[in-house]
């Protein structure tokens, strides 16, 4: 199989034509093995225009979802990055291909460990894992210059936008469970502004300042 083949067709019929223009963004796109953080099985799929499961309920968003949300953090290359939400640990990657750092959190310790191997395996030496409520964030990091969450929440969790600097943006899916609205919030001189960006279907988000189960 041409993944190489592969990852360019993602990047110029999924990405491109929908408004994905930011070059840093593409060409992590262009780099980061996606097939790499899904089954044996499912590799054949990894880079269709879909989300795929990863086990434990969870699943790796579509392409164009993790494009759309990496271009909206608006990162230029010296952030500190706290995601929510590691998943396989391919958002994790694209974002450890153009941030400085990035600190994740996973409530699922099989998802975690799974993830931490492949990304130790081709050599991102600036991602940190942890286990945990990622509702509560990672007070330890804090300020965060930019916060990504992948999972959905009934509100902005205020651990969240507590941990945020002055300045920084987070981008979260907030609604139901069943649908919510990609919502950009920025911390500007300690007030919050947040606008929707599109509408999107994400996983729960559970824990303390999330849902239930």
């Amino acid at each position: 199989m041409d993944y190489k083949s592969l990852r360019e067709h993602m990047v110029e019929r999924q990405l491109m034509p929908r408004n994905i223009t930011d070059d840093k963004v593409l060409t992590a796109f262009r780099k980061v093995e996606r097939h790499n953080f899904v089954t044996e099985k499912l590799r054949d799929a990894a880079y269709g225009d879909h989300p795929l499961p990863v086990g434990d309920g969870q699943t790796i968003s579509q392409p164009y979802m993790v494009a759309l949300m990496t271009q909206a953090l608006a990162l230029v290359g010296n952030e500190n990055v706290l995601e929510i939400g590691t998943g396989s640990g391919y958002q994790t990657a694209i974002l450890a291909e153009i941030a400085k750092n990035v600190y994740s959190v996973e409530r699922f310790e099989s998802l975690a460990n799974t993830a931490r191997s492949t990304l130790q395996c081709f050599g991102y030496n600036n991602v940190e894992i942890r286990i945990g409520d990622g509702t509560l964030g990672w007070e330890e990091h804090a300020p965060y210059d930019r916060i990504i969450v992948t999972a959905g929440s009934p509100r902005v969790p205020l651990s969240l936008v507590t941990q945020l600097k002055d300045g920084g943006r987070m981008i979260i899916p907030v609604g139901g469970h069943s649908s919510q609205a990609l919502t950009s919030v920025e911390k500007r001189n300690g007030r919050i502004v947040s606008k929707d960006l599109c509408g999107c279907v994400f996983v729960p988000l559970i824990g303390k300042e999330g849902w239930d189960s």
